[in-house]
């Protein structure tokens, strides 16, 4: 039986949380996560949904605004754990806590590529072929640790954010029990630092579209459904995109067709099929009716 300290805030993390509760050779002494956070109009608390699933099982929480907090290291020191296992924690881990045991950390890219904050964001943004998780062991560094195993990919190419975390987190809980049963067979692999690629926190502002490239807004749309969102630069929102092609050459914003409730929309380079927008402070709508409610026919300019 091993003894595992975990440390996790979101989804991704919870489904990891799930799979090692329901291994039948881990103990969990001792769960980490982030602060309750404000969240909605009302700013009403929420808890993170790995304490909301560690508090199901009853297991002990710790929410520390910092792990350098009075007594968190000693509860750490005091659970005894074997190994610590961290997920989209949110917290970089200070080397006293990475020295208590060894520090596992489920990475969603194929390190060294995307260290840092959004990888699932960027590989959908750079429309990358393949994506996986990456169990390493940490360090000091960000996302520089050697690496232990891997699970990756083929992305399918209308693929969106929160398919694609589905089939992360699913991938995650798989690699997890591997590497903690089988976790002293392993032998380590230093990245290849020359390869290492970063990418930062996602703002709410770069879910501003141009419309020069078809097949990078679709991208943009498939990486941020759900949250930022893609809107342009007047706030409309776009809220159901498919790629048509990008080949043709159109002036930016040109309404090429209406079919059904959705429009045909020209980008400098490509079309897209545009299923819904919504105005500023207003309700969704189908795109047709956005249309016909201002006026615009095939032939006209959405911009």
């Amino acid at each position: 039986m091993k003894r595992v300290v975990y440390m996790g805030t979101p989804l991704y993390a919870k489904d990891i949380l799930e799979a090692i509760i329901n291994s039948k050779n881990i103990e969990i002494p001792l769960v980490l996560t982030q602060p309750d956070r404000p969240v909605g109009r009302k700013k009403e608390l929420k808890a993170p949904e790995v304490k909301e699933l560690a508090l199901r099982y009853n297991l002990k929480v710790l929410q520390p605004q910092k792990l350098s907090d009075d007594g968190i290291y000693e509860e750490i020191v005091e659970a005894k754990p074997d190994l610590i296992i961290v997920a989209a924690f949110g917290q970089l881990l200070p080397q006293e806590i990475l020295d208590i045991a060894p520090c596992i950390n489920l990475h969603a890219s194929l390190l060294p590529q995307y260290r840092g904050a959004s990888p699932v964001q960027q590989s959908l943004l750079n429309g990358d072929r393949f994506t996986g998780v990456t169990a390493m062991l940490m360090e000091k560094g960000l996302d520089s640790g050697p690496i232990l195993a891997y699970r990756y990919f083929e992305i399918p190419p209308t693929m969106t954010l929160p398919e694609l975390m589905d089939r992360l987190s699913s991938d995650a809980s798989l690699l997890t029990i591997d590497v903690i049963e089988k976790f002293e067979q392993l032998n380590p692999i230093e990245q290849i630092r020359a390869l290492a690629t970063y990418c930062k926190k996602i703002k709410k502002s770069d879910g501003e579209v141009s419309l020069d490239s078809a097949e990078e807004l679709y991208n943009r749309y498939r990486a941020f459904l759900g949250w930022p969102g893609i809107f342009l630069s007047n706030g409309t929102k776009i809220l159901e995109v498919e790629l048509i092609e990008d080949k043709s050459e159109n002036r930016a914003g040109e309404i090429l067709d209406i079919e059904g409730s959705s429009i045909v929309l020209g980008c400098k380079k490509g079309s897209i099929r545009v299923g819904k927008l919504q105005p500023v402070s207003k309700k969704a709508m189908d795109a047709k009716s956005y249309c016909v409610g201002r006026g615009l026919k095939v032939g006209n300019s959405l911009l």
